[in-house]
C-alpha cells in the first residue's frame, strides 16, 4: 500500500509498505480523509516524541475492509472513524479517569503508525461507525473537535465569561464555534490573518483582532479578560497572552508548542491575580460527545477546509514554508 513515512526529522517520503493484518480485535480501515494536524508538522520538524520511521496522521474517516478474529457490531464496508487514543486502562490514571496521561500511552500517527496511508488498522472498540447524513470531510473533524470537548471540559466556562482566544486556524476556529455556544458573552479573537478573523466573527467571535493592534487593543482592555486561550502554540504569543489575564482568570495552553519551548510568567503576578493555568492535551474520553456535536450538525466544518491535495503531495507540503492563510488541509485518499 501507500503511505507517507517519515524516515527522521525533515525527511518524509510517499513509498510502497506492507498492508498491516487486523489482529484479533482489530479492524482494518480502507482510509478516505485524513486531516493534517500541527502535530504532524511538530514530528515532521523532530519536535514530538515520536520514534522514526513512522506512518503520521491521527484524524480521519474511512470504511472497514477488514474485520479481525472476534471483532462483534462492525462488518466490511461500514463507513467509520476512530479514535486514535491506545490506553492501557489498568494504571493508576486510567482507573481515575485521566487515559490521556496513560502510563502505557500511545497514539495512531504519534507513537505508531496512522492513518496517512491507504490502509490503517485500529482496535474495533475505537472505532465508531458514521451515518450516511456524515461526510468524510466532517468525520475527519471528530478527532481535534475531541480535543477541543477535552479542553472546554477542563475550562468549564461560565455563563458571561470574557474570552480572548489567541489563533483563529483550523483549531482556533473550532474553538470560536464551541466557546460561543458554551456560554462567552464577548469572545475576541487575535491573528494575523484578517481572512481568518472575518471568518470567526461569522462563526461566533464578537471582536477580531490583528496581531498587529495588539498593543492599542491592551489599553481599552485595562481589567483584562476572565479566560486567555492561546491555539497557536508560538512561545513569543503565549507570552503576550498573559498581560490579558484580569482578576481570577482561567489561562488555557491549547496550542501545542515545541517540546523544548519556555515562556516567562511573574509568579508574584500568578499568586496575587488567583490566576489559573491549565494545560489540555489530546483527548480524554471525548470522542464520542464530539461525534455527536457533529452528527448534530452544530459545528459548520466545510468552511474550515482550506485544500484538498492527494498523499504523494505530502512531501513537498510539509517541507515548504507553511502558508498562513491556510486553515485545515484533508488529504484524499
Amino acid at each position: 500500500m501507500r503511505a507517507l513515512v517519515i524516515t527522521e526529522p525533515n525527511k518524509a517520503v510517499v513509498r510502497e509498505v506492507p498492508k498491516p493484518q487486523p489482529k484479533p480485535g482489530e479492524v482494518l480501515i480502507r482510509v478516505e480523509r485524513a486531516g493534517i494536524c500541527g502535530t504532524d508538522i511538530h514530528i515532521y520538524k523532530g519536535e514530538f516524541i515520536s520514534p522514526y520511521p513512522i506512518i503520521p496522521g491521527h484524524e480521519f474517516s474511512g470504511v472497514v475492509h477488514e474485520v479481525g478474529e472476534g471483532v462483534i457490531g462492525l462488518h466490511v464496508g461500514d463507513r467509520v472513524t476512530a479514535d486514535p487514543t491506545l490506553y492501557c486502562g489498568e494504571c493508576e490514571f486510567c482507573m481515575t479517569h485521566r487515559n490521556n496521561h496513560c502510563e502505557n500511552w500511545n497514539a495512531l500517527g504519534n507513537t505508531v503508525n496512522g492513518c496517512m496511508a491507504e490502509y490503517v488498522a485500529v482496535a474495533a472498540r475505537n472505532a465508531v461507525k458514521i451515518p450516511d447524513t456524515m461526510s468524510h470531510e466532517e468525520a475527519a473533524f471528530i478527532e481535534p473537535m475531541a480535543c477541543v470537548v477535552h479542553a472546554l471540559n477542563r475550562l468549564q466556562v461560565q455563563a458571561g465569561n470574557r474570552i480572548l482566544l489567541f489563533g483563529a486556524g483550523a483549531m482556533g476556529q473550532l474553538l470560536v464555534q464551541s466557546l460561543s455556544r458554551s456560554g462567552a458573552s464577548q469572545l475576541a479573537v487575535v491573528d494575523i490573518s484578517k481572512a481568518k478573523l472575518d471568518m470567526a466573527l461569522k462563526y461566533g467571535a464578537t471582536e477580531g483582532v490583528l496581531f498587529e493592534e495588539l498593543d492599542s487593543y491592551a489599553s481599552s482592555h485595562p481589567n483584562g479578560f476572565d479566560i486567555v486561550a492561546d491555539a497557536t502554540g508560538i512561545p513569543e504569543v503565549i507570552e503576550k497572552a498573559f498581560a490579558f489575564m484580569g482578576p481570577a482568570a482561567k489561562y488555557l495552553q491549547f496550542g501545542v508548542t515545541p517540546e523544548h519551548a519556555s515562556v516567562r510568567i511573574n509568579p508574584f503576578t500568578l499568586y496575587h491575580k488567583d490566576w489559573t493555568i491549565l494545560g489540555s492535551m489530546a483527548i480524554n474520553q471525548t470522542f464520542l460527545p464530539a461525534f455527536h456535536w457533529i452528527k448534530a450538525k452544530r459545528m459548520d466544518l466545510t468552511p474550515i477546509v482550506s485544500k484538498v491535495i492527494p498523499l504523494e503531495e505530502m512531501p513537498a507540503f510539509l517541507a515548504n514554508p507553511r502558508d498562513p492563510g491556510l486553515m485545515k488541509v484533508q488529504i484524499q485518499l
